[in-house]
């Protein structure tokens, strides 16, 4: 059990994680590819880590030069693994790897921890079948463990009632290796990271405003090549630190090399709505995005309505975002994010339970909730369902409550920000085991 402790003034400079997202993808695609790909800055967190050993077991090299450094050297297609594809907790890694393997003539299991059972595969499997791939479910169908027979797929026009960008990027995956031009129609933009590292791969695909969102199209039988890629901060987990600036009197604290592609930003753009003196500097490019540093000072927030449209570009911060929302003056709406419902958690229920056991007042929805700032209480320890939005949101929220807050099971934190809590402390914050 880790406890975040009412904190002093936080001050520092710090690096985020490598991104989540990004790192995944420079996995598959570098197993897809012909050739070497090079990754710095990659997420050696334990999702990224079952992802890299699933890339092994389809028949790529895959080699540790350094921290963060990392050499594929792909044969240009995925062969049958030995083994089962254990992908942990990860819920992109699986989505991504069922379409990047559904297009080779193969047969691969697929598995993963008791959360990862629980979350839906159908939303991304059911695609995959209108293509012509085969999956057989041990128990429930579309839980996992579940059956993958690949290879003779045909392309498939997809128009997706929400945006998703894990569907999105699964059905484009298989399309590299269908017969046809697959293509993918969104109501709202969903990140972008697999367009763009298709490009950076060699891949040629088009995409096309379509009203507020847009068309993206890919032609089958393309093959891919080796790439170098540099893998920018990850914004999900900038916001924790960030957000512990925010709301812990007294405090200033910059996160360097944040990623700011526009489709990733949509905490940042909410928290200056509620009033955040948050300041970016030192723009530059790389990995072929935009990055930035991102600097927090403490800052008396207010209360907003959160548009629903801005739901795709920050659905993983919405935990965080509530837990800055409990110390806003008035009510925080966040509607229209019924999918942070089948994440690793429901993460509505357990965000609700979090802050009401803090002392804070919420009102829960099906499809969202509302949170009302004022005197948190904090004296509670939070269950997490191994969720680590869920541990990270309500341990930032302990250093600035009234009394400490804990929270079970942490040891999930290093699926997606390994050095979470020494990184803290490192600002100055109590925070630990206990």
């Amino acid at each position: 059990m880790y406890t975040a402790r009412p904190s002093r003034p936080l001050q520092g400079r710090v690096r985020a994680p490598g991104d989540k997202s990004m790192s995944h993808r420079a996995m598959i695609l570098g197993a897809m590819a012909s050739g070497e790909t090079q990754v710095e800055g990659l997420l050696e967190g334990d999702d990224v880590l079952a992802t890299a050993r699933a890339a092994a077991a389809f028949g790529a090299s895959v080699e540790r030069l350094g921290e963060g450094r990392w050499r594929i050297i792909g044969r240009g297609r995925l062969r049958s693994p030995d083994g089962v594809i254990d992908c942990g907790n990860a819920g992109t890694g699986v989505r991504l790897l069922m379409g990047a393997a559904a297009g080779y003539p193969l047969s691969a299991t697929f598995d993963g921890d008791a959360s990862l059972r629980k979350r839906p595969m159908g939303r991304v499997t059911d695609h995959l079948e209108r293509m012509g791939a085969r999956f057989d479910w041990s128990g429930a169908r579309g839980l996992l463990p579940a059956i993958l027979t690949g290879g003779r797929l045909t392309a498939i026009d997809h128009v997706q009632s929400l945006a998703s960008a894990q569907v999105k990027s699964a059905i484009l995956l298989a399309g590299l290796n269908a017969e046809g031009v697959t293509s993918v129609t969104e109501p709202e933009k969903s990140r972008d990271h697999t367009e763009r590292m298709l490009r950076a791969f060699g891949a040629e695909i088009d995409v096309e405003d379509h009203g507020e969102g847009w068309l993206v199209r890919l032609r089958g039988g393309q093959g891919l090549h080796g790439a170098t890629v540099s893998v920018p901060g990850d914004p999900s987990s900038a916001a924790f630190p960030l957000a512990a600036g925010l709301i812990v009197p007294g405090s200033e604290v910059t996160v360097d090399g944040v990623m700011l592609n526009p489709l990733r930003t949509g905490l940042f753009e909410t928290w200056r709505e509620m009033g955040a003196d948050l300041t970016i500097s030192n723009r530059r490019s790389s990995g072929g995005e935009e990055v930035g540093d991102i600097t927090a000072r403490h800052s008396a927030l207010k209360g907003v309505v959160v548009p629903e449209a801005r739901a795709a570009t920050m659905i993983d911060e919405y935990p965080v975002l509530a837990a800055t929302a409990a110390f806003a003056r008035g009510a925080t709406v966040m509607r229209g994010v019924g999918e942070m419902r089948v994440k690793e958690s429901d993460r509505i229920r357990l965000m609700v339970d979090g802050l009401r056991a803090c002392g804070v007042a919420v009102e829960e929805e099906p499809e969202g909730f509302l949170v009302t700032g004022g005197p948190v209480a904090g004296a509670a320890t939070v269950q997490t369902a191994h969720d680590h939005r869920i541990a990270m949101s309500h341990l930032v929220l302990g250093l600035a409550a009234g009394a400490p807050v804990a929270v079970r099971d942490p040891e999930m934190i290093a699926t997606s920000f390994p050095g979470f809590v020494e990184m803290m402390r490192g600002l100055g914050s109590d925070m630990g085991l206990g």
